[in-house]
């Protein structure tokens, strides 16, 4: 085969540093926009990107040459230098960590779906409980002392 056609998808989720409420609504459009921008230099596609004051899911259709953790640092340190170039938050950091899940194709609208509706799904769960729920259903084992900074 002459080519190399990959389709590999994967719902990112990371939090803010300590889960401390600094995306605002005056520059999460913004925000998403910027990602959108580093992921497509980062030759992959996002589907979908959402979250609520501390913390974002996206949905990301992987390029095949880059790795995830090479990806998910480039737009955790570049997004984090444009929400600070905003003027308004000079000490805005995101989280040490983050999650990755693997999804199916046939997954995609149900992940979609989910992501979209972030700030309804948070007003009855918050952070810890919603990635602690992910790390189950995804069946990641975790221990609980090193997940949150």
């Amino acid at each position: 085969m002459p080519q190399s056609l990959v389709k590999v998808l994967i719902h990112i989720v990371f939090s803010t540093k300590n889960r401390v409420d600094m995306i605002m609504p005056e520059f999460e459009a913004g925000m998403f926009e910027y990602i959108h921008g580093i992921v497509e230099n980062n030759k992959s596609k996002l589907i979908v990107g959402n979250g609520t004051m501390n913390h974002i899911h996206l949905l990301v259709s992987l390029g095949r040459t880059i790795d995830i953790s090479e990806l998910i640092g480039d737009i955790k340190r570049s997004s984090s230098l444009w929400v600070k170039s905003q003027g308004t938050y000079p000490n805005f950091y995101w989280q040490e960590g983050y999650g990755a899940f693997s999804i199916g194709q046939s997954q995609v609208p149900d992940v979609k779906r989910y992501i979209e509706d972030q700030k309804a799904h948070h007003a009855e769960k918050d952070f810890k409980t919603e990635f602690r729920s992910l790390l189950h259903k995804y069946e990641v084992e975790y221990d609980e002392r090193y997940v949150w900074d």
